[in-house]
This record gives C-alpha cells, structure tokens and sequence, in this order.
C-alpha cells in the first residue's frame, strides 16, 4: 500500500500533467466531493424488507445468489450500511422502500403506511447526518393482481395503489422536513403483459388517472419532490408495460416533476447518457438510477465502464450536477453485500471525477474550431492520463482507505460480524 508521501507525490506530478491540459485537479477533488449520490437499502438484503408481507418479488425482479451475512433486521442492516459508508468518499444518501417499514406494535398494510413506522430510519440518518430517499413498494403484494398495480381494471385494486403512493408521498414530505433535506420520491410499478395486449391504450389511461390522483396533493419541495421511472419490460412482462419511457416522459413534462432514467430499464444496447440532455431541456431536474444490465435488466454491482462514464461525462460536462439526482440500483446476493454497495459507489464517484478531470475545455475549443481529428486524438489521450493518482490523492484527504485497502476492513467486518449471522 501506499504511504502518504507517495500519494502526494504522485499527486503533485498527475497535477502538473493536468495543468498542462488546462486542468484544475484541487478544484475537481472539491467539486467531486459534493455530488450526493443515493445507495439503495435493497442490496443489503436481497429486497427483503421488513413488513413480513411473505410474498415473493415478481414484477421483473428477481436475486440470485445466497452469499452468507445478509441484513436480517434494520438494525443490521444500518450497521451495514455504516460499515460500507466508513470506506467511501464524498457525501451519500440512503435509499429507502416502503416494504422497509418498522412494524412497532401493529402490523399495517401499505395503503395505510405512515411515518410512524419509518421513525427509526429518520433517527438514524439524523444521527449520521445523511439525507434519506423513499420509493413506494409495487410489488411483492398479494394485491399485485395479474401482474398490475396501478393501471389495473379493477377499481379497488387501483384504489389501494393509489392510497399507497399518496402515503409515500406523505412518508417522503415527512422525512424530508424532519432532516431539513429533500427527500426524493421515486414511483416505479412491474404492470405489464407477458404477450402480446389486445388493448394497449386502456392500462395507459387508467395509469395516468392513477397517477394525477397521487399527485394531486401539493407537498412543499422543499420536503418532498416527486420523480417517476419507465421501464421497457421486465421478467414475465416482456411484450407490454404501459409504464413505458414515452409514457412517463410525456407525464412528467406535462405534469413538471422529475423523470427517473434506470441504466437497465431500456433495450439492452440503449444508453442513458445521451438521454440527459435531451430531457433537461424540459425539466429543472432528473434523477438516475445507475445500474448495469448484462444481457437484460439484471440489476449486477455498478463497474467502471464505458456506459457509466459517458453519464458521468453528460452530467459534469453539461454542467448538470445540481440539475441530476444520482442513485445507484443494482442487487447481488452471489457476492459480500457491503462489498458490493461499496463497489458501486466508489466507481460511481470514480467516473464523476474522471469526467471533472478531463480536458473538456480544450476538447470543445477543438470541436468549435471544427479540428474533429485533434478532438478524437486528445479523447482517446486523456484515457491514459493518471486520475488513478488523483483518486488516491481525493481517498485519502476524505480519511477513507486508499486503492484496494478497503476491502481489508470489510472483509474483516465479514468476519467479526457478517459470518456469525445464521
């Protein structure tokens, strides 16, 4: 590993070779640790839960894997969570769903969810001092009949969505007054057809009813800001969802709350970069869940590839880091689960602060000029350029383990901790 003298050192001689390409490397690291980025509580237990609904996932969700150590209880899986948020750096987020609801006393339903049963959750991230997200559960209920939720023909169905996603709303305004922090409501729904609909309007405009009665509340943004998240199709909805991107983005700008772009909710050769901007054109914000689909919508840890780096690129470039709400979504039960939460959120900061250090100022003067070739040669260039040693500079300035030292502590904590969990 390491020592510090070697780090600043390399440090001082990646700055210089920053500079020489028109690059602030200290105002980077200063940028790079104030984007928020949300992790979701659902890798810390395979999306479990805690409201003992007994029903199992569907909806196009599925975990594979059973790797030992998995968060039984929410105390457990806060503690998890501290121990992934003790070797990450920069400011973090933590995402919740309904279905983490604390039942003290008596059991609810989800249309009847308050915050009294998310109370422990806003102590928490009090005592930590991070900022708490929210997402209505649609699935993994009994009343997920036929496979639909909200745009469902049955009225009562509908109803008890609907009363549900109201509830959220309220459980988010409620969060975020209590921290003095926005709280993101995200709405996601598994309705679609395994085979061809006979009718593809009538789900759409009975969705859309839904949605304008979850929303017809105003809750203050301060507190509480809604965003809603398309999908192409899921496991057993492979033909039809009418929660489709078309739909939702013509809801959203109509209706102007936030969109919601999932990395793996599109055709598997579809990226989401390229979607920011286009969408920013209509709305104040976004927010994104990163994840990364192998072959399909598979939710695997969040690595440092190409995809990942072009929507860190589209959010730094186009100077849209207050504008993007950042939040990871993937879940891996076959491998250590703080380990992934922690690997996913270091590559997710490591791209950000790849696009921060890049030369864009001389690659748009290149592009202005019309010089495409210049353009092309110093892209591929800056690949190689050292950000491994400003990220290792950026590490230990936050006080949080450098290069691969981390997973020495997590895999201790799996020991002291994780393995003695039946």
């Amino acid at each position: 590993m390491s020592t510090t003298k070697q780090i600043e050192q390399a440090y001082r001689l990646a700055k210089e070779r920053y500079a020489a390409l028109g690059v602030d490397t200290d105002g980077a690291l200063k940028q790079v640790a104030d984007i928020p980025v949300s992790i979701h509580c659902w890798q810390g237990d395979d999306v479990g839960g805690f409201e003992n609904a007994g029903e199992a996932l569907g909806g196009g969700l599925a975990v594979t894997g059973n790797y030992p150590g998995k968060a039984r209880t929410p105390e457990e899986l806060r503690a998890d969570f501290e121990e992934a948020l003790s070797v990450l750096p920069g400011i973090h987020r933590f995402n919740l769903h309904a279905c983490y609801a604390e039942m003290t006393g008596r059991k609810v339903d989800r249309d009847e969810l308050s915050a009294a049963q998310f109370k422990n959750w806003i102590a928490w991230a009090k005592a930590i001092k991070i900022g708490l997200d929210f997402n209505p559960t649609f699935f993994a209920h009994s009343k997920v009949v036929g496979g639909v939720t909200l745009s469902s023909a049955d009225k009562a169905i509908r109803q008890f969505w609907i009363e549900h996603g109201i509830r959220s709303r309220e459980i988010g305004a409620a969060i975020g007054k209590a921290l003095d922090n926005t709280c993101l409501n995200n709405l996601w729904i598994p309705d679609g057809m395994k085979d061809t609909p006979a009718d593809r309007r009538g789900p759409r405009e009975r969705l859309a009813e839904s949605l304008d009665a979850i929303y017809q509340k105003k809750i203050n943004p301060k507190h509480n800001v809604d965003s809603v998240e398309p999908k192409l199709f899921g496991i057993g909805a492979e033909s039809y969802t009418p929660g489709s991107h078309e739909f939702y983005l013509g809801y959203a700008v109509s209706r102007q709350i936030l969109l919601t772009l999932d990395a793996g909710h599109f055709h598997p050769t579809e990226g989401i970069a390229d979607k920011i901007s286009s969408v920013l054109c209509y709305l104040p914000e976004i927010a994104l869940h990163v994840s990364r689909g192998v072959r399909w919508d598979s939710d695997h840890v969040v690595t440092l590839t190409d995809e990942l780096q072009a929507i860190a690129q589209e959010i730094v470039w186009g100077g849209y880091a207050q504008r993007v709400r950042i939040g990871l979504d993937y879940f891996d039960a076959s491998i250590n689960r703080v380990a992934a939460w922690v690997i996913g959120a270091r590559n997710m900061r490591k791209a950000l602060l790849l696009a921060l250090v890049a030369p864009i100022a001389k690659l748009r003067q290149l592009e202005a000029e019309g010089d495409y070739t210049s353009r092309l040669a110093l892209m591929e260039d800056a690949k190689l350029l050292p950000a491994g040693a400003v990220w290792d500079y950026f590490c230990a300035r936050q006080g949080v383990p450098v290069g691969e030292a981390w997973l020495a502590r997590v895999k201790d904590y799996e020991r002291t901790v994780l393995a003695k969990r039946s």
